[in-house]
């Protein structure tokens, strides 16, 4: 680690790949509640424009040039895309593997595409050769995932009502609820 500075990024990282599971079972749940599973990513997708126009405003951002941007490369549009294949795909797949073995699993493709786009400076990122500290550290990563499939038990989802039943039972006989 280089400074406190590159450990606190570290940490806030962290605690945004945090937020990643809540959103693949929230949006599994919410697929199921409004019949499709693409609703639940026009939703989610819907509401992330809601909040993310008044914290634009809040700093003030200007508006881009598009026609400038327009002369850059294609793949500069490819996030969006990204984020509606991984929407869809965390709906889907996270109630039938458990969020543990989806995330896993993300975080598997997610290394594995990253030492690709660093070795051959992909997207604009500087070039960073592979070598077998890198690979050993990803290889870890998909036995990490073999592990846990191999661990995990079938279950059976429950309705989407259900969850919400029992997380209120179970906090009224802890005591917790008024």
């Amino acid at each position: 680690m280089q400074n406190m500075g590159s450990f606190l990024l570290l940490v806030f990282a962290m605690l945004a790949g945090a937020a990643v599971p809540f959103q693949a079972g929230a949006n599994a749940t919410l697929g199921r509640l409004l019949g499709h599973p693409l609703w639940a990513t026009l939703v989610s997708l819907a509401i992330s424009i809601a909040i993310i126009i008044p914290v634009m405003m809040a700093f003030k951002v200007s508006i881009p040039t598009f026609s400038e941007t327009a002369k850059n490369p294609w793949w500069i549009w490819m996030g969006g895309a990204a984020g509606v294949i991984y929407i869809t795909a965390a709906l889907l797949l996270a109630p039938k593997l458990g969020a543990t073995n989806f995330i896993v699993a993300v975080i598997a493709g997610q290394m594995i595409a990253s030492l690709l786009i660093d070795h051959f400076g992909l997207v604009g990122l500087p070039i960073q050769p592979v070598n077998l500290i890198r690979i050993s550290g990803v290889a870890m990563i998909i036995l990490g995932l073999v592990v846990t499939q191999l661990t995990s038990q079938p279950r059976r989802i429950s309705p989407p009502s259900q969850p919400a039943q029992q997380c209120c039972t179970a906090t009224k006989h802890q005591g917790l609820a008024p």
